[in-house]
């Protein structure tokens, strides 16, 4: 079965999985300049000036993949305990990112820091409402009884 398959058969909402994939789709560019842009972050105001900063830039690019892969992981096995994992995860980090990003606002920044800080709120809110909801879909599924195997 297909993904596309597996996700119109899935109980997770469609708007859901839509959400997970904007979200897989804020973060691969930002994974691309880690690894391979600086020039971006540069324009940013992140300056780079060693070892150091570039194991910071790294270590975030190596993060970023991971949550990508799960979250791929996710949209493929339409499992809703994992799915549970991975917007608890994006919701910690839209939350943190909320605060941080208007305190420490980047040199090109597209929008006021108070801006930034309401469209973080709306993501979060976002993403707990999905949280909730898969949350739901897997304590049905765990609640379910298991299935009965016949006798030999």
């Amino acid at each position: 079965m297909n993904v596309l398959s597996r996700i119109k058969a899935s109980p997770i909402p469609l708007w859901v999985n839509l959400l997970l994939v904007v979200l897989i789709l804020f973060m691969l560019p930002q994974a691309y300049w880690n690894y391979f842009d600086n020039q971006v972050l540069l324009d940013s105001g992140i300056t780079i000036q060693g070892d150091p900063d570039q194991n910071v830039i790294y270590t975030t690019a190596g993060r970023l993949v991971a949550m990508i892969a799960a979250s791929v992981l996710v949209l493929v096995t339409q499992n809703p305990a994992q799915y549970v994992v991975v917007m608890f995860m994006s919701a910690i980090r839209e939350a943190q990112e909320g605060f941080i990003d208007p305190l420490y606002p980047m040199a090109d920044a597209p929008v006021s820091p108070i801006v930034d800080f309401l469209v973080h709120v709306l993501i979060v809110a976002a993403e707990v409402a999905a949280l909730v909801v898969v949350y739901r879909l897997a304590r049905q599924q765990n609640a379910a009884p298991p299935p009965q195997l016949e006798s030999a």
